[in-house]
């Protein structure tokens, strides 16, 4: 045992002692005698063996293990164990832990003394809350299996971890469509950088993220957990992230494999199935980042999903699991099922004639772990059975088996099993190092959509700013499932306040967020009651006090996240009554918009001279609003998501076939969008200039280098998104108008010009030709670059060659 590592469990065990005097909990007698210099006696049988060593290549120690194992054990590795308040009865280990299933192990434990418990439920123990507490838990439920159980195979502390760890005191970044709105590739791995340090310092060794989803309807509830239209983005953002959870010693598991974001009618709920999308486009864009990811990042978790495609279950499937997954983009990781992924193929799908017959296709197609909201034993008791059927075949169960110790080994899980240092732990998770980049991340996130007669920014020195609406103070996103839920936040009112002092803001709520007949009211409208009319009275009141008025409205968790997809793009409840109400007053009006899912705000776009779109900001969300409302930040983020103007309109995103979205020619249908792809305003301008592109005429096989001038123009320092686009001008196949593939944010001063390069790779060129060979045609393709996929600044033509 080393001195780190003595003086560490020392100050746990102290901290056990006290706890479990308060508590008066049992607790096994500690097996002090197994902790060597180097190694661990897993086994208990008084040598090293070879599994034991950690000198031994990963391979060799796994054999060795797995030749130890009996049946019992190892099924108990294909199945979770959910956290205390989900599954777990007990919040600590008890002596009847040596009478459950987990006796002989288990392949992990999901959102243990994370925090949450329901969606509008989190637990507020010392264990959940307080750090120290906290991994003393975590490494006591740990050693449980390591000093308890035959071969002490420790368990995978699996976690949530979309926006920040899941946790009551982590810190807190914007939702993923809000850090794709960035465009800052640096950012985002800072991101995983961060997510992976604080998990860890907590004893999570996985964490299920990210989400390499893409937008196929702006309906889909899930919308704020995915970075955005383009496959590209998606990809890019995927690599950093993953890459900086990884690179700080934890498992990134991404999810949800695959063809999962593309539900018919972006329908929620138990309907996430049948989704509608032809083979070519479906890898061109639902593939697509999930072999660029896996080809930069060695992913050692993926989470298979509910849904089917052309009629397959994606997670009773060899050739989505293993032949794609695996043997084409080259997993070595572990699959979970996501949640009830396994007992669909039974209860949904009906592909299966039983549960045991789901677990025997899951298994089979390449499922590692069945990982849902019930106890593990009817997964690990059915294949037991079948494996005393002698229908699991022995070498499928080793398989499945040794692709999750080999990433338990690889974590250093064997070696390192505990938390070490309290002290770093404290010091890290939510440190204010880790705050100043979530404030950045929210500042940058920011989309100024709109901004006439230069509205915006309004000075420090005005007298009364009405702040309004019903996201004034709603805050909720960055408190719900799959982030931190307890970390302090700031909301937009705050933001102002701080920013100005208590006494220049004026606030009213106005209106609520929904009426109380939403969704209904989405079809059938109701008139304003003689209350809501009277909220509106005295929001117009303290505007008609105020210099400007900052309303803040959209949507939020209710009206948005998993189980939450739209029938309407509307504002939501009363609140279109309410900006026009303001509007009337006269006074000069800036609209903040919160929620994850793109609006059908014509009636602002047409009428409100400054918009900015928000998203879902963050903790320091408040912050950062209140920074670009008076200047202290100039915005720069760019939409990763089409703004319709009609949900009649739909589907309408980017990337998309020659003239599928085109006006021309219709008669009785609204024209246009109100934002597109890639769009985002400044409070300056850039320039575009001396494109040179080299080389002209290029060998299939080769790279084309792509230069391009940037200046600002303007009076201000400001970041710029440069967005690079290609077209493939002939094909034996329709190909997308404008694929996005490349993109730098760069700060300017004022006056300043940059070169900025991109590299082409054959890989930006390719189409599924109509053999479906992935390949790169010969002919003529156009470079276009622009600050938005509409706004296109210069453009040039380069020649590929056989």
């Amino acid at each position: 045992m080393t001195s780190k590592f003595l003086m560490g469990y020392i100050l746990l065990s102290s901290i056990a002692t006290a706890s479990l005097h308060a508590q008066n909990h049992f607790r096994f007698k500690e097996n002090k005698s197994m902790y060597h210099k180097g190694w661990i006696d897993l086994n208990k049988n008084g040598k090293e063996d070879i599994y034991e060593n950690p000198n031994e290549p990963v391979e060799a120690r796994v054999k060795d293990l797995l030749s130890k194992m009996t049946v019992d054990e190892k099924t108990c590795q294909l199945a979770t164990l959910y956290g205390y308040g989900r599954v777990l009865k007990d919040s600590l280990p008890t002596a009847e832990w040596k009478n459950e299933i987990w006796k002989d192990g288990i392949a992990n434990i999901d959102e243990e003394f994370n925090g949450f418990h329901n969606w509008d439920k989190f637990q507020t123990t010392p264990l959940a809350t307080n750090i120290a507490r906290h991994i003393w838990g975590m490494n006591e439920v740990q050693r449980f299996f390591i000093e308890q159980t035959r071969l002490g195979i420790p368990a995978d502390f699996t976690n949530e971890g979309i926006r920040g760890v899941e946790a009551s005191m982590t810190t807190s970044f914007p939702t993923a469509i809000n850090m794709g709105m960035t465009w800052d590739r640096e950012l985002v791995h800072q991101e995983g950088q961060i997510e992976g340090m604080e998990a860890k310092a907590l004893g999570y060794t996985n964490v299920y993220a990210p989400i390499l989803g893409v937008v196929r309807d702006q309906r889909w509830g899930r919308i704020e957990e995915v970075y955005g239209e383009s496959p590209y983005l998606v990809a890019q953002m995927g690599i950093q992230m993953a890459g900086g959870m990884q690179e700080e010693g934890i498992a990134a598991t991404a999810k949800h494999f695959a063809v999962y974001s593309d539900n018919n009618g972006a329908r929620e709920g138990l309907a996430r199935t049948d989704p509608q999308i032809p083979e070519r486009e479906m890898r061109d864009l639902l593939l697509y980042p999930w072999e660029h990811v896996l080809a930069k990042v060695p992913l050692k978790g993926v989470m298979s999903s509910y849904n089917d495609y052309d009629g397959i279950p994606i997670s009773g499937s060899r050739y989505w699991l293993t032949d794609i997954l695996r043997n084409k983009f080259g997993f070595k990781g572990y699959v979970v099922s996501d949640s009830d992924a396994l007992e669909y193929l039974f209860t949904k799908h009906h592909v299966a004639s039983s549960f045991k017959d789901a677990v025997y296709q899951a298994l089979m197609a390449g499922m590692n772990v069945r990982t849902t909201f019930v106890p593990p034993n009817n997964m690990i008791m059915a294949a037991r059975e079948l494996v005393k059927e002698n229908k699991l075949p022995m070498s499928i169960l080793n398989s499945r088996v040794a692709d999750v110790l080999r990433v338990k080994f690889e974590l250093g899980m064997f070696d390192h099993p505990y938390v070490e240092d309290i002290k770093h732990s404290e010091s890290i998770v939510h440190s204010e190092a880790h705050q100043a980049v979530s404030l950045r991340a929210s500042r940058e996130s920011l989309v100024l959509l709109k901004n006439n007669d230069n509205i915006l920014p309004f000075a420090k020195t005005i007298n009364k700013v009405a702040v309004i609406g019903p996201n004034a103070t709603d805050d909720d996103y960055a408190h719900t499932h799959y982030g931190p839920s307890l970390t302090p936040s700031v909301n937009i009112l705050q933001g102002i306040e701080n920013k100005l002092g208590k006494d220049k803001v004026l606030y009213a709520q106005g209106c609520s967020l929904v009426d109380k007949t939403w969704p209904e009211s989405e079809i059938l409208p109701q008139p304003l009651t003689e209350n809501e009319e009277a909220k509106i009275d005295s929001a117009v009141a303290i505007a008609k006090q105020a210099d400007v008025a900052v309303v803040a409205l959209g949507g939020n968790t209710k009206t948005a996240g998993e189980n939450k997809s739209r029938t309407s793009l509307n504002l939501p409840g009363h609140q279109l009554d309410l900006i026009k109400a303001i509007y009337a007053t006269g006074k000069p009006i800036v609209v903040v918009l919160i929620g994850s899912q793109p609006m059908t705000i014509n009636w602002i776009d047409k009428y409100i001279k400054g918009i900015i779109y928000a998203g879902y900001p963050g903790a320091k969300g408040g912050t950062a609003i209140a920074d670009v409302l008076f200047g202290d930040y100039n915005p720069g983020g760019k939409l990763t998501l089409t703004f319709p103007k009609s949900v009649g309109q739909l589907p309408l995103t980017f990337p998309s076939k020659p003239d599928a979205q085109t006006d021309k020619g219709a008669g009785a249908s609204i024209k246009g969008l109100l934002y597109p792809f890639g769009f985002g305003l400044s409070y300056t301008t850039f320039k575009y200039s001396n494109l040179v592109i080299t080389p002209k005429t290029q060998n299939i096989k080769g790279n084309i280098s792509v230069a391009v001038d940037v200046t600002n123009t303007g009076k201000v320092a400001g970041d710029d998104v440069v967005e690079l686009y290609t077209r493939d001008l002939l094909s034996s196949v329709t190909t997308f108008e404008k694929n996005l593939r490349g993109f730098e944010r760069i700060h300017f001063t004022p006056g300043e010009t940059k070169t900025v390069h991109f590299t082409i790779i054959p890989d930006d060129l390719m189409l599924w030709n109509r053999k479906m060979e992935h390949v790169v045609e010969p002919g003529d393709f156009k470079v276009m670059i622009g600050h938005s996929s509409q706004d296109i600044d210069i453009e040039g033509i380069f020649t590929m060659t056989k």
